[in-house]
């Protein structure tokens, strides 16, 4: 539940924690654009918000040159959203027009459960800066995304415990053309994640994002259902990447998708945290990697649980 794929790089940039207040450091701070800047503050009782910290940023950073931008903790966001983080960016935008990446809410669950964290309507950010091509969220709770247009997106990535359903509806109605990878992490009801695939549905026909290559809906407790509706999902014929990690995936599931279209023009199908049996793991390798197919199948040494009246209790790899 970090940044990056190995914690260190972002947007292509290494990593840089700009100091915090009460830090000292010898060392000069790197190029403005040669890095991604990670701000945070303390998440429980900071001595600065994150506003100042941001500022103290501003101050010290070519910022007209920044590149990307990592919105770590800001103050108790267990209990406050990012309104004043939003706006300070907002307001920072003229000076910022090299700016191509944001990531809004970077924490761990240390810092702030993900399903704590207190967002906020996002897409202002998008309209502030019109170049942005890789914005990424994580937290779910009073997460808001009304429909919106922006020319330059590539890459969409939204991670919750929980995503409510008015979130998917706006991102499904948002006019995004250049959009090539969108990545959902879908979460359970008990967390907030009410959506259905009738939702998802927009992005499932493949009309309303043209250059879509690399869809993830994943980390669902309906992930048999997504599985299934992809099966003839329109939009699975122009993919190069299928996603459908970190949820409940059952052999109906993955049983479904293999009795659909074909899937040997993937890259890649991501399947990784699954309850599938070994059976159904030798099926799917057996029908793709032969094509070339990267199929990850890991089950990340998940466990079912069954109760004496015969229930099963499965779950999502990232829930609270």
């Amino acid at each position: 539940m970090t940044i990056g794929d190995d914690q260190q790089h972002w947007h292509g940039l290494p990593i840089h924690e700009f100091p915090q207040l009460d830090e000292k450091s010898s060392e000069p701070l790197p190029a403005a654009d040669s890095v991604a800047w990670r701000i945070a503050v303390d998440s429980y009782d900071s001595d600065e918000a994150w506003e100042a910290a941001f500022a103290r940023f501003t101050a010290a950073v070519d910022v007209s040159r920044v590149r990307a931008v990592i919105v770590g903790a800001w103050s108790d966001a267990y209990e406050n959203g990012p309104g004043q983080v939003i706006a300070a960016l907002v307001d920072a935008s003229p000076r910022m027009p090299e700016l191509r990446a944001l990531f809004l809410g970077d924490m761990d669950a240390e810092e702030c459960e993900i399903s704590w964290i207190n967002q906020a309507c996002v897409t202002p950010l998008l309209d502030a800066f019109p170049a942005l091509e890789e914005f990424a969220v994580r937290g779910g709770n009073g997460l808001a995304f009304p429909a919106v247009r922006h020319e330059r997106l590539r890459s969409l990535t939204v991670e919750t415990g929980g995503l409510p359903v008015e979130v998917v509806r706006g991102i499904a109605g948002s006019d995004l053309p250049a959009l090539e990878h969108l990545d959902l992490w879908l979460g359970t009801s008990e967390y907030g994640g009410d959506a259905a695939v009738a939702d998802l549905e927009p992005f499932l026909v493949g009309t309303r994002l043209p250059r879509l290559r690399h869809l993830a809906l994943r980390n669902s407790e309906i992930q048999d259902d997504v599985a299934a509706a992809l099966a003839s999902a329109p939009v699975v014929a122009r993919l190069e990447v299928l996603d459908l990690s970190m949820g409940v995936l059952t052999d109906a599931g993955a049983t479904a998708l293999l009795a659909g279209q074909p899937l040997t023009h993937l890259k890649k199908l991501d399947m990784h945290h699954n309850f599938l049996s070994e059976a159904v793991r030798t099926r799917v390798r057996e029908s793709l990697e032969p094509a070339g197919v990267e199929v990850d199948l890991d089950p990340d040494d998940v466990e079912e649980y069954t109760e004496d009246d015969g229930t099963v209790w499965r779950y999502v790899a990232v829930g609270e």
